[in-house]
């Protein structure tokens, strides 16, 4: 029979994918090569269909671009309306992606899988609608180009020389139920071209160009049936171990070849690669472990090459463990779906030919419908080490206690055996047998149960002390006895081989999980390297250096269990591995005279730096596995350094347009308020220049005293410019003295009252006040800017209020006004640099009185803070401590 029994856990995951996807909604992708080969249209006639066949079809987003085909279709399906996005004072229609789960339809049609949604849309992605609407049930009909595919996206700028921006993940296309390839030939998709069929004429020429070149749309072509024919293929795969179809479906060639230790092996891949290459076709490079036998270190460095040369051949590689190696070689050809199996040859001796198979003529025999190609090779390659080989992986240790286990249970079976049958005593030399047997080893195995057997033969089974046997079951017994040590054994071999590979995955796993953890919670490019670094050498058991880029120079940023130096060959060596971003040294074909590995970090853009490995021990190699964990791992890393630079780029990006900020705003308050006063002293200067002779006395008095003011506003403003530049430029050099409060107030009211006009100021001091150490000078700024406040958002007939109160050593200085109060949420920004509030004043002003009252009240120690009043005005507070600091 060609279908068998499928295996119950493919089985069991399969009815699991099944009952997922049946919960999920339809997705059918119409892919093309490129724009105007029909996909619109394709889909728009499939849809016909479904809505004649009674299904609730309706449209989402179809973009018909003035084509008259394509509106005509569109006459008889019900459109959904479209989302009114407002984004830089434009208005952009979306798919409403709510509309649609509201109206649930049975299917939908969605053009343009790659568009990216205006901001406010709540996906970014278009594919991300498509997603959400499968998840809950819809089937989705969509267009494609092959270009918008994400895994293809650098072949795909190499062919156009063009960067896509707008791409699909893979995923989406594995969601798919069918991939419906719409295809045009060339010389038809560029007549449409030209015909107006794609592009409008201004448009089609850029494209003809550009884009529509016959060379880049041919590749575009080819890529697509590729990408077609490559699901169709995982279709076709996923029936069969589904179905549990062990034999062949030739649909593609694809290759299999069986490598060893030998140095023959790199002939057999090289072979199998041109093989591969002239047949357009997928191969891979296997090494089958036989667990019951030891491998030398130098043979595990041998395998460990070929596989690394088959990786970079292009192959894939893989190594199986089994004691049945053509079994296992067949079996995986048929998971596989193997096409053709590639073997060495080699010459035997006549009389091994006679007593048994070779591995390529028992694979011959077995293969079936599998080709098999024999070249010049070494079969011998997948043969048992020799034995000066296995002599030195002798386990000595086990034989002494196997032979300790047989003397100590005939000791018991001696003074046991006159209470129990002779069947007791072989079951006791059993257990012992079994004992050794889960060592894991054969030969002690082997010798405990010949010995059992021997022992018990000549001591305890009639005729005793002779080695013949009289009762036909006592050799049925001890033949149990035998091979049921032997299949103790072999289990014990393979479980703990397999016990070895899942410690190695669960290791691989943990590594990746445990670095990535650290480094999300770390930032720093030598913290981010120390942690990498140190994960890296416990994993690798080697020293490593770690090596950035400086002032385009690689140098050495950190070391770990190894010099912090290298040789004029090994820097040479890293610095071909940053240039180029491939891994090269110990292991490898590339700069293999180096006694070290060189792996490089890459980022998503390009190499971020080097690590250089060498291992603690000498002549070590580094498995298959642990290459792509050290790659991996040196990704991680690199990313990480990525993320830790950008984010110190943003930081930097942020400071740099908070200063443009305060630049542009400190422009603009200086251009804006120094240019009036001296804007109306030009004018009042130019009026009495001209005017002069003629003018009243009066007048001409009044435009001198408003020059004399402006003149005065422009002073101010340019001596707070001046004052908040040496603040926050220097450290503050204060010339304290002590003095009273009361009186410097007092003071400034006298000194300003020109200011303050027919304002009244109301003063109340307490009573005993002590004398307190200030800057005169400096205080004195600090109340005209607080009274200037004052006077700016309040009436002239409502006064304001400057009281000084004790406090805890400290005295506290209010001044109050009954004008509108402060704003709730400004009440913390008020004290910042040219932050001006949002009450309505005619005043003008910089906005840095009140942020040069903070700095001057933080020089002397003091706190300075605004409240509001009840039931209206605000006050603002500041304090001087009483003794000096």
């Amino acid at each position: 029979m060609s279908e068998q029994r499928p295996d119950p856990e493919v089985l069991l995951k399969r009815v699991q994918a099944e009952e997922q996807q049946e919960k999920r909604g339809k997705l059918k992708i119409y892919l093309g090569a490129a724009p105007g080969v029909g996909k619109t249209y394709s889909m728009l006639e499939d849809a016909h269909v479904k809505h004649a066949q009674g299904l609730d079809v309706v449209i989402g987003v179809v973009e018909s671009h003035g084509r008259e085909e394509i509106e005509s279709l569109l006459k008889n399906l019900t459109i959904l309306p479209k989302k009114t996005i407002v984004y830089r004072d434009k208005e952009l229609f979306e798919f409403d992606l709510d509309g649609a789960l509201q109206r649930n339809p049975g299917l939908i049609l969605i053009d343009e899988m790659a568009h990216t949604n205006a901001p406010g849309v709540r996906h970014a992605k278009r594919w991300q609608d498509i997603k959400e609407l499968l998840d809950c049930g819809i089937d989705v009909y969509t267009t494609l180009n092959v270009q918008h595919i994400e895994s293809l996206n650098d072949i795909v700028s190499q062919i156009i020389h063009t960067h896509i921006k707008e791409t699909v993940p893979d995923f989406m296309l594995e969601l798919a139920e069918t991939i419906e390839l719409v295809d045009l030939p060339t010389e038809d998709l560029l007549k449409r071209l030209q015909e107006g069929k794609v592009y409008i004429p201004k448009q089609a020429e850029l494209a003809v160009e550009h884009f529509f070149r016959k060379g880049n749309l041919s590749a575009l072509r080819e890529l697509a049936l590729r990408v077609t024919a490559e699901r169709v293929g995982a279709q076709v795969l996923s029936y069969r171990q589904g179905k549990g179809i062990k034999h062949i479906w030739p649909i593609k060639e694809k290759l299999l070849v069986c490598i060893g230790s030998g140095q023959r092996s790199a002939k057999l891949l090289r072979a199998t690669h041109r093989m591969a290459q002239s047949l357009k076709a997928e191969w891979i490079a296997v090494h089958i472990d036989d667990p019951r036998l030891p491998v030398s270190e130098d043979k595990q460095n041998a395998i460990i090459q070929n596989l690394r040369l088959a990786e970079q051949l292009g192959g894939v590689t893989r190594i199986l463990t089994a004691t049945d190696f053509v079994k296992e070689i067949i079996q995986f050809a048929h998971e596989q779906n193997i096409t053709k199996i590639v073997m060495g040859k080699h010459k035997r001796p006549l009389w091994k030919n006679l007593i048994s198979r070779s591995l390529s003529d028992q694979l011959i025999r077995h293969s079936g419908e599998i080709d098999i190609y024999i070249i010049s090779g070494d079969a011998t390659e997948l043969k048992p080490p020799k034995k000066s080989e296995k002599k030195r992986l002798i386990p000595w240790g086990i034989y002494h206690l196997a032979i300790g286990v047989v003397a100590v249970i005939t000791l018991i079976n001696y003074f046991i055996e006159p209470y129990l049958s002779i069947y007791n005593l072989i079951f006791i030399y059993l257990l012992g047998t079994s004992s050794i047997g889960l060592f894991g080893y054969i030969g002690p195995a082997l010798l405990t149960a010949f010995l059992s057997i021997l022992v018990c033969d000549f001591l305890f089974v009639p005729p005793t002390y002779s080695f013949s046997i009289e009762n036909t079951q006592h050799i049925i017994a001890f033949v149990l006895m035998f091979v049921i040590s032997q299949i103790i054994s072999s289990l014990a071999i393979i479980m703990r081989r397999q016990t070895a590979i899942l410690r190695l995955a669960e290791r691989h796993s943990a590594t990746l999980h445990s670095l990535s953890r650290k480094l999300a919670s770390t930032r720093g490019v030598d913290k981010l390297l120390e942690i990498g670094v140190k994960i890296l050498s416990d994993v690798s058991d080697s020293g490593i250096i770690a090596l950035l880029p400086d002032n385009h120079e690689l140098t050495i940023r950190y070391a770990y269990k190894t010099e912090k130096k290298l040789n004029e060959k090994e820097q040479s060596v890293a610095e071909w591995v940053y240039e180029l971003g491939q891994i090269a040294g110990l292991g490898t074909d590339t700069l293999p005279f180096s006694d070290a590995l060189y792996v490089p970090m890459l980022g998503s853009q390009s190499v971020i730096g080097v690590l250089r490995l060498k291992p603690l021990h000498p002549r070590k190699l580094f498995s298959p596995e642990q290459m792509h964990l050290l790659e991996s791992c040196a990704n991680q890393i690199a990313l990480a350094l990525e993320v830790d630079h950008l984010q110190e780029h943003t930081q930097k990006s942020e400071l740099q347009t908070e200063g443009d900020r305060a630049r542009i705003a400190l422009l603009q308050a200086v251009s804006h308020d120094l240019r009036a006063p001296v804007a109306a002293i030009i004018g009042s200067a130019n009026t009495l220049m001209e005017l002069g002779d003629s003018m009243d006395p009066k007048k001409i008095k009044y435009l001198g005293k408003d020059i004399d003011q402006e003149a005065d506003e422009l002073n101010r403003l340019i001596h707070n410019l001046l004052q908040i530049t040496y603040l926050e430029a220097e450290t503050v050099r204060l010339q304290k003295k002590m003095g009273s409060l009361p009186d410097l107030i007092d003071d400034v009211i006298a000194k300003h009252q020109h200011k303050f006009g027919k304002k009244r100021i109301l003063t109340h001091y307490a009573n005993n006040l002590s004398l307190v150490p200030f800057d005169h000078t400096l205080i004195q700024e600090v109340l005209l800017n607080l009274l200037d406040n004052a006077l700016k958002f309040t009436s002239k007939d409502t006064p304001i209020e400057i009281s000084v109160e004790p406090a805890q050593n400290k005295i506290i200085i209010a001044v109050k006004d009954q004008g509108p109060g402060i704003v709730p949420d400004e009440v913390n920004k008020l004290f910042e640099k040219f932050y001006r509030g949002r009450m309505l004043t005619s005043e003008r002003g910089l906005g840095l009185g009140l942020a040069i009252c903070r700095n001057i009240i933080k020089a002397h120690g003091g706190d300075i803070w605004a409240e509001n009043r009840e039931p209206t005005g605000a006050a603002f507070y500041f304090t001087l401590p009483i003794e000096s600091h």
